[in-house]
């Protein structure tokens, strides 16, 4: 991952973070897939299924909150490779154990993820580590190529669930023993990951902290936009893909395979358009990027709902996937660089693991109404609910600028 892959100015760490990213996502893709028909193998009911679910939910957040909090007074490096060591013990007691209690423990303290989401005790290493790694005026780029990657091999990891089936037929090893090669491998990706952290240089470490406490100088900051991003998670769990299709299924009756390769586009959409986020954010600003973008997306969430015809109504979504996702890689450039250095970690950390687990409370209302009605009424609520949150943003950081953007406007005054 050198050269046009990544921005000029980035060290060799950025590409090492960017190919544990890689190897991490594909893991989580399949994992995301296998793991209810791993359980339903096993024997589990609907009931324990859905507890293993939540147990990894619940963790995962837990977790990621703890090392971002501590982060500040050990090695990131060490923090990374015992976080490599969990995934590879996690892959180990998938693959071994087969009573409920047992695994709803290493479920509640492992590294799996039912989603392919962002949140997991590596995020805030790592996205404090890639702000070490590249000057402030590559930073968004570079973590716009952390997000593609991410999502395009999560994609292809998803794609090779289907090994475990394919192999059961053709070989005659029973399901369960493919299934449980999975995890296998999913252990041996940790040993991979790890591997890899092992190459960064000491020059990744942000120094000595200046506090022992986690969030000092940022603290007001930090929070204020965990608050602000909690709502828009929150949002948009009315609108998560599963509901977004059953809509599309009563709404228009379409296919399953017709939902699968809109949302095959979708993805795409989403992912690229991650590339075209520095470019204007270097135009605009961080702020306005994100508002700039994600206020028309949710606009076409919105019309969406209105559209009679099905055509209409996914066009509409098709262009909000354009657009909803470019305010990711400007949201993390933001937070990393309104916060001290040495802080980085823990801000990852509050701002993430928030939106989370605020995203979990929007399936059940949305359902409901969808339940209620065929009329896209969570769209609709999802869309003004994201609008509230774009101009709350605006109105309350427009004037927090990112210390480049800060340089460049007490420039500016003297070059006119």
């Amino acid at each position: 991952m050198r050269g046009r892959l990544l921005p000029s100015g980035t060290t060799p760490d950025a590409a090492v973070l960017l190919r544990a990213r890689a190897v991490r996502a594909f893991g989580d893709g399949f994992v995301s897939v296998l793991l209810p028909l791993h359980l339903v193998t096993l024997g589990l009911d609907n009931l324990r299924i859905g507890a293993v679910a939540t147990a990894t939910l619940v963790g995962s957040a837990a977790l990621t909150l703890f090392v971002g909090l501590v982060a500040h007074r050990f090695p990131r490096r060490a923090l990374l490779v015992r976080a490599s060591l969990l995934m590879v013990a996690t892959g180990a007691g998938f693959t071994l154990i087969g009573d409920f209690w047992p695994l709803l423990v290493v479920a509640f303290v492992g590294t799996l993820n039912p989603s392919t989401g962002d949140v997991s005790i590596f995020l805030p290493t790592e996205q404090a580590l890639l702000s070490q790694a590249v000057g402030a005026a590559q930073r968004t780029a570079l973590f716009a190529r952390y997000n593609v990657a991410g999502s395009l091999v999560a994609a292809v990891g998803a794609l090779a669930a289907g090994l475990p089936q394919f192999l059961a037929d053709g070989t005659g090893i029973g399901l369960n023993a493919a299934l449980r090669g999975m995890f296998f491998l999913y252990g041996v990706l940790g040993l991979v990951v790890l591997r890899l952290y092992r190459d960064l240089s000491p020059a990744i470490e942000p120094g000595p902290p200046r506090s022992r406490h986690p969030l000092e100088q940022s603290r007001r900051i930090v929070y204020t936009l965990a608050g602000l991003f909690s709502l828009d998670s929150f949002a948009g769990g009315f609108v998560v893909q599963s509901l977004l299709a059953l809509w599309l299924f009563e709404r228009f009756d379409l296919s399953v395979a017709t939902a699968g390769v809109i949302f095959f586009w979708s993805g795409l959409l989403s992912a690229f358009s991650q590339l075209i986020a520095p470019r204007l954010a270097a135009r605009i600003g961080l702020v306005e990027t994100m508002v700039a973008t994600h206020l028309p997306a949710n606009g076409c969430l919105v019309l969406a709902a209105l559209m009679p015809t099905a055509p209409w109504a996914i066009a509409c979504l098709l262009v909000r996937s354009a657009l909803s996702q470019m305010d990711v890689p400007a949201r993390q450039s933001y937070v990393m660089a309104v916060v001290a250095p040495e802080e980085r970690a823990a801000a990852a950390s509050v701002t993430n693991v928030p939106r989370s687990l605020a995203a979990a409370a929007g399936p059940l209302p949305a359902g409901w109404l969808l339940s209620v009605s065929s009329f896209g009424w969570p769209l609709v609520i999802a869309g003004i609910t994201k609008a509230i949150y774009d101009l709350l943003l605006l109105a309350m950081f427009r004037q927090v600028r990112p210390p480049e953007e800060a340089a460049e406007e007490a420039v500016a005054p003297v070059i006119r």
